[in-house]
């Protein structure tokens, strides 16, 4: 289990200027979800995108049906295709029948002062700064709100998560969260933040943009579509549970 971070000051990140817990607070209760554009200060995203896309190792995950698999950067680089097939023909084979995931994934450090701040570690302190933890409380409603854990995802061709609704015993998640850093996406290129209702339709869909935060009450019923073939770009974003102590 997580432990929760020690909130300290973490420039270069803020909200956009423009960005009203107040005024966005009534349009998120109709539903309990919201994606929310321009979310960041625009150099903050910038910098998100170009640590995201330039400069991170990353692993592979799956789920076994009990925990998470994960092939990481070093036993990518050992095996090669041959790892990263195996692991996609058992995510494809069981996605059909329960709960699955296949994507890329970088976690984030928790500040220590023995190890050098990393921009990702830097946008967790921010998450947890008292400043965001306030605009997360008035928006959702949620006051027990209190810290946020977080993970660096990469979504490529073939790479989704399958339906499920975040819910987990004893782990005190009040919402969720999706902050996304592509510059370009289109909608037919998959990896939509899908939420889904008691008849099985699709009720709303968030594409990743560049700098938008979606953001819902947990829990809710919801999936990531797979991401086509044919998509030209990587699926960048930080995500993670605003939760209680």
């Amino acid at each position: 289990m997580a432990t929760a971070p020690n909130p300290t000051s973490a420039a270069p990140f803020a909200l956009d200027s423009w960005v009203d817990a107040g005024k966005l607070a009534p349009i998120y209760a109709r539903t309990g979800r919201m994606h929310i554009p321009r979310i960041l200060a625009p150099a903050g995203a910038e910098a998100l995108h170009r640590h995201l896309s330039q400069e991170l190792p990353w692993s592979l995950v799956v789920h076994d049906g009990e925990r998470v698999r994960e092939a990481k950067p070093d036993l990518r680089r050992q095996f090669g295709e041959e790892l990263e097939q195996n692991l996609r023909n058992e995510a494809y084979g069981s996605a059909a029948n329960r709960f699955q995931f296949l994507y890329e994934y970088c976690s984030v450090a928790q500040p220590r002062d023995d190890v050098p701040s990393s921009l990702l570690t830097q946008f967790l302190q921010f998450l947890n700064s008292p400043p965001f933890i306030r605009f997360a409380r008035e928006l959702t409603g949620r006051a027990a709100i209190d810290w946020a854990d977080g993970q660096a995802t990469r979504y490529r061709a073939g790479h989704f998560l399958t339906q499920h609704d975040d819910s987990a015993a004893n782990q005190k998640r009040e919402a969720a969260y999706v902050f996304n850093f592509t510059p370009t996406w289109k909608a037919d290129w998959g990896g939509l933040l899908q939420f889904i209702d008691s008849d099985g339709h699709i009720a709303e869909g968030y594409a990743p943009r560049f700098n938008a935060l979606n953001i819902f009450t947990v829990p809710q019923l919801h999936c990531v579509s797979a991401v086509a073939p044919f998509a030209p770009e990587s699926r960048y974003s930080i995500t993670g549970w605003l939760r209680a102590r």
